[in-house]
């Protein structure tokens, strides 16, 4: 699973996988340079690639064309400018194009959980 989060929600996104941990520890994680940073600090095991103005993006989708990603959850800031939408947009894409769940926000992300939960068990 790929955690990725814009700067202003990176605490939102740490709440949020906290608050799920026990499903997390049977999952491997992935994530964006920072998101990754803030995700190892709070105590969770993650591989982190680059931060997404760096790239991270671009290798989080790489990596779901390869099969090597399940789902992806983004924590977008819908209201903020950023430099690299052209790679959110296309890891969007990726992710619509390769039938991979995308959850932008805690809710979705919660019913996402909800799904892996049950496989888990």
């Amino acid at each position: 699973m790929a955690i990725i989060a814009h700067d202003g929600r990176k605490p939102e996104m740490v709440a949020f996988l906290l608050e799920h941990k026990s499903v997390l520890e049977k999952i491997d994680l992935i994530a964006t340079g920072t998101t990754g940073l803030h995700v190892m600090n709070a105590g969770l095991e993650v591989t982190r690639v680059k931060s997404g103005p760096k790239g991270g993006d671009a290798q989080i989708a790489g990596k779901i064309v390869e099969g090597e990603i399940g789902a992806v959850i983004f924590f977008r800031d819908p209201m903020g400018k950023h430099p690299h939408e052209p790679d959110i947009q296309m890891l969007m894409r990726i992710c619509d194009l390769y039938n991979i769940p995308l959850a932008t926000n805690p809710a979705a992300a919660t019913m996402l959980f909800k799904v892996y939960e049950a496989d888990l068990m």
